[in-house]
């Protein structure tokens, strides 16, 4: 890798705090508690985490295409999950999502997993539910590449 590039691989790595061997898992929620307990559980799996209180502050971030993994809240003020989740789409960018939510209607579970996301979490959710989702985002992910 010519210098340059090392450069730019380095600021990256630091600017979007994971390294080598730490899948990236990003977090949209406008929920303040859910944004400063889930770094903390995400470390403790293994894992780096990047947090963004919406949609909107996720897609001007340098970390779209770099997550392996977006765990995702449905209702939001300005852009919902499912907004987010069409623009992804839209953008060609594949990232197995989870859906989280406090609002228990099955309808719209089902709705947002026949859209292809890998599960959708009712708040709140046990840490073993949401590791068995990630590790099934990422099996989902590498069937993707």
């Amino acid at each position: 890798m010519d210098a340059s590039l090392e450069l730019a691989h380095d600021v990256l790595m630091k600017y979007c705090d994971w390294g080598p061997g730490r899948s990236l898992i990003t977090v949209v929620d406008d929920d303040e508690s859910i944004r400063e307990s889930l770094p903390d559980l995400l470390g403790e799996f293994g894992f780096a985490a990047r947090m963004f209180a919406s949609a909107e502050e996720y897609l001007a971030s340098d970390c779209v295409g770099e997550a392996r993994c977006l765990i995702l809240d449905i209702v939001m003020p300005g852009m919902s999950g499912t907004d987010l989740q069409r623009e992804l789409k839209i953008r060609r960018q594949e990232i197995p999502i989870i859906f989280i939510t406090a609002h228990r209607d099955e309808v719209v579970r089902q709705r947002v997993l026949d859209q292809g996301a890998v599960e959708c979490l009712f708040k709140p959710f046990s840490d073993t539910a949401l590791l068995e989702a990630i590790q099934a985002s990422l099996r989902a992910r590498r069937d993707i590449q």
